[in-house]
């Protein structure tokens, strides 16, 4: 069954969302070259949390899934996924919601609400203090997996993004522009997140820096720490149960 839904983006580019359940709206955000159906939906997350009375409402981001990937810089203005963002929510008309992400989502909802955005509720997942203050560190090494497509060898720090890009057939052009749209959060700006925040990790997970710093950083932060990798993390029924308790609360 079909069911992505596709609206515009205020720069003309037809952007797709998925949708489980009914009831209050939730906004989840998927992880940098992953997509709404591997992140939320293949591992049971979106039907979990749905089945507590939640509208689960998940975009393919720009330059994923079956968003579009223009190859033109000028669709790449800095912190555009929020400029996305805003064009979803308000093409849904929606007014009270909730708001979240995992690891590139994480960050979009960050840059989001220090942006203005008023979700009643955040979620950050697979996010640390570092991920959000220091992207370059981290943009450097999706760089560099672009520019290592061809090249890289088994052993090499680039080698599991690059296969995870190959399996996801991502568009490098577009995904080099994507990755200099992203600006960094200073923890200053954090003071703008009071709301109730869930802030979930994997155990193993130190990819964007300390998750309990973060938690720490934030008004009313509450952690929760689930088995994996930050690779792994994603497909784990954990991830769903702390998402669903977080919200039930």
């Amino acid at each position: 069954m079909n069911d992505t839904n596709f609206f515009e983006a205020r720069d003309g580019i037809r952007l797709a969302w998925r949708e489980r359940g009914e009831g209050r709206p939730l906004l989840l955000l998927h992880g940098l070259f992953s997509n709404a159906e591997v992140n939320w939906i293949k591992f049971g997350t979106a039907d979990r949390i749905a089945a507590e009375g939640y509208r689960v409402i998940m975009p393919d981001l720009r330059v994923h899934g079956a968003s579009d990937a223009p190859h033109d810089a000028a669709h790449y203005p800095p912190d555009v996924l929020v400029d996305d963002l805003r064009d979803l929510i308000a093409h849904l008309g929606l007014d009270r919601f909730d708001l979240g992400g995992f690891s590139l989502g994480a960050r979009t909802s960050v840059r989001a609400v220090v942006g203005g955005v008023a979700p009643e509720r955040l979620i950050l997942g697979g996010m640390g203090l570092a991920g959000l203050s220091g992207w370059q560190r981290r943009g450097d090494f999706f760089r560099r997996a672009i520019a290592e497509y061809d090249s890289a060898k088994r052993g090499d720090d680039t080698w599991m993004a690059i296969q995870f890009m190959k399996t996801m057939k991502v568009d490098r052009v577009a995904a080099g522009h994507l990755l200099n749209s992203f600006t960094d959060t200073p923890p200053e700006a954090l003071a703008a997140i009071t709301m109730p925040t869930l802030v979930v990790c994997g155990e193993d997970d130190q990819d964007n820096g300390s998750a309990p710093e973060l938690a720490a950083t934030l008004a009313d932060a509450r952690l929760t720490t689930i088995p994996g990798t930050h690779m792994s993390s994603v497909t784990e029924p954990a991830l769903g149960e702390a998402i669903a308790s977080f919200l039930a609360a």
